[in-house]
């Protein structure tokens, strides 16, 4: 549950399941999410993390389960023929959901024919639609804040992996989103450039951002977290602060994979 009971739930997720096929990835997630929360999502691979991000901004349709943003619910109910009930989404919904969901990835996903402008500027010329200049300004100011208006010209193939994520990053704050999801950001960078992607998701934390971090920088996850979550199996085996699932876990799967990981320090 979420750490403030006084403030109405920004994202509201109940019974969130997941299937491909025979494979059922999540199974059976409730959290909610408030204003400023930022949540950091451990468990091993296959547990489920990435899959949870990707449908929580509709990158995947939930199999079952319902999604709230800002108290109203995404998708309607439509009856089938054999009478039971399921969710169906207009993709013109799921596209305005998206501008309010940003979404960073593992792999970057930068169009290479693009400079580093052109890529930030992209979404706000196409999804919003704003004019060349507006969009070229705007772009500007979020490539400054994550400290590259000096690479603004040159183009992916010329930029360290470093670089690109936090182009990536720049290109999802420009559309201003309320949440911004990180699908383990660090994971494709070489150890040396790990720091400084972390760093600016770090001053976004300090901004006052909601954020849901997957992440296996369980050291970073410490002190960025207000919350953090454990996944097993596709659904939450552990959830509470920093301290209590990272220092003090209670269950004993929690326990052996941080047993597993104790390479990070605090």
């Amino acid at each position: 549950m979420n750490g403030n009971p006084d403030m109405r739930a920004l994202l509201r997720v109940g019974g969130l399941e997941k299937r491909f096929g025979e494979n059922a990835v999540l199974r059976g997630i409730d959290l909610e999410v408030t204003a400023g929360d930022r949540i950091a999502i451990i468990g091993a691979s296959g547990s489920g993390k990435s899959t949870l991000l990707r449908c929580l901004n509709f990158m995947e349709l939930p199999t079952a389960g319902r999604i709230e943003l800002d108290g109203v619910a995404v998708g309607s109910e439509r009856r089938r023929g054999d009478g039971s009930i399921e969710r169906v989404y207009a993709e013109a919904e799921l596209t305005r959901l998206r501008r309010r969901i940003g979404m960073v990835f593992q792999q970057f996903n930068l169009f290479p024919h693009m400079t580093a402008i052109g890529n930030v500027m992209e979404g706000l010329r196409t999804v919003l639609r704003r004019p060349a200049a507006e969009a070229r300004a705007r772009a500007l100011v979020e490539l400054t804040r994550v400290g590259l208006a000096d690479k603004a010209e040159e183009y992916p193939a010329r930029l360290s992996g470093g670089q690109k994520q936090r182009v990536a990053i720049a290109r999802a704050l420009a559309l201003d989103p309320e949440i911004l999801l990180f699908d383990e950001p660090t994971s494709s960078l070489d150890p040396e450039l790990v720091g400084e992607v972390l760093a600016v998701i770090r001053s976004l934390a300090e901004e006052g951002r909601t954020m849901l971090l997957v992440t296996h920088e369980l050291g970073f996850a410490y002190h960025f977290a207000s919350r953090v979550l454990f996944l097993a199996d596709g659904v939450i085996h552990e959830q509470g602060s920093p301290e209590e699932v990272l220092k003090h876990p209670r269950e004993a799967r929690t326990q052996a994979f941080l047993a597993r990981h104790r390479a990070f320090s605090f």
